[in-house]
């Protein structure tokens, strides 16, 4: 009779505790249906994915209250027969489209990761590309050259360039700064332009105007200094970011090329 007893009390104790443990792996119970917390947990996780956005109580709250409503939503589509419809399927066809070949890039992506050696290198080469002197020039660019003789004389005269460059200059950028362009590589700017700058040293401004397809240019040379290059690690993540695109855009030109299809691509 006590073993009976017993058994009895473990099972009632059993029972009762068996909704408790359901409880616990649900975030709620939508019109006698469950809600898992791991669907929450599974928001949350794309939610921060990224980084940009920190896990926070706040957070958690409003990723809750979002798959609860959900869960409410989809029951009323289903109630209403809408997964059954046309639209409903020919648009779940394209989100699986999508979603498998995102996957299928981000598979590659993490199995052919570019390495901090790539990047390295990457960095080198545009340094090597980019080396040599910078120039700091002022301009002051008008539409006839009799003007820009004009002006020229009275530089000449004593009047001051950075003036002359905010009230004349059709290159309102620049001459908002007095005729500033900041330091660059001559060969950033249009031939004409680099020609005239390179005859240049400090201090020294051009003696005639300098024709070019935007008009007359009146050109001063501030100043000059080896090309400047932020360090490696300050541009790694981004260098690592490109060279990864270039790496799965070579991958998709790849699977593009190889495969068999009557189709004549635009380009």
């Amino acid at each position: 009779m006590k073993k009976f007893v017993l058994a009895a009390s473990v099972a009632a104790l059993s029972a009762a505790l068996l909704p408790m443990s359901a409880s616990a792996q649900n975030l709620a119970i939508v019109n006698g249906k469950a809600v898992p917390k791991a669907r929450a947990e599974q928001l949350i996780g794309q939610v921060t994915k990224s980084g940009q956005q920190p896990r926070t109580p706040e957070l958690e709250t409003q990723v809750k209250d979002e798959v609860v409503l959900r869960e409410i939503f989809m029951q009323e589509a289903e109630k209403r027969g809408i997964p059954a419809s046309a639209d409903y399927k020919a648009q779940m066809e394209l989100a699986r489209q999508s979603i498998l070949i995102r996957e299928l890039f981000a598979d590659y992506a993490k199995k052919n990761p570019v390495t901090e050696a790539d990047a390295k290198a990457e960095y080198e080469k545009f340094k090597a590309q980019n080396s040599g002197e910078e120039v700091r020039a002022r301009h002051i660019l008008v539409e006839k050259e009799d003007d820009a003789k004009a002006l020229i004389a009275q530089i000449k005269g004593g009047a001051k360039f950075e003036e002359l460059a905010s009230k004349n200059s059709k290159d309102t950028g620049s001459a908002a700064n007095g005729g500033d362009l900041d330091f660059a590589k001559p060969s950033s700017y249009v031939p004409e332009f680099a020609e005239a700058i390179t005859k240049l040293k400090k201090g020294e401004m051009t003696d005639a105007p300098v024709k070019t397809q935007y008009g007359f240019h009146i050109i001063k040379v501030e100043d000059t200094r080896e090309a400047q290059f932020p360090a490696f690690d300050d541009v790694k993540a981004q260098i690592l970011q490109r060279l990864q695109q270039q790496k799965v855009g070579a991958f998709q030109q790849e699977l593009k090329s190889k495969a068999k299809t009557d189709y004549k691509f635009a380009n």
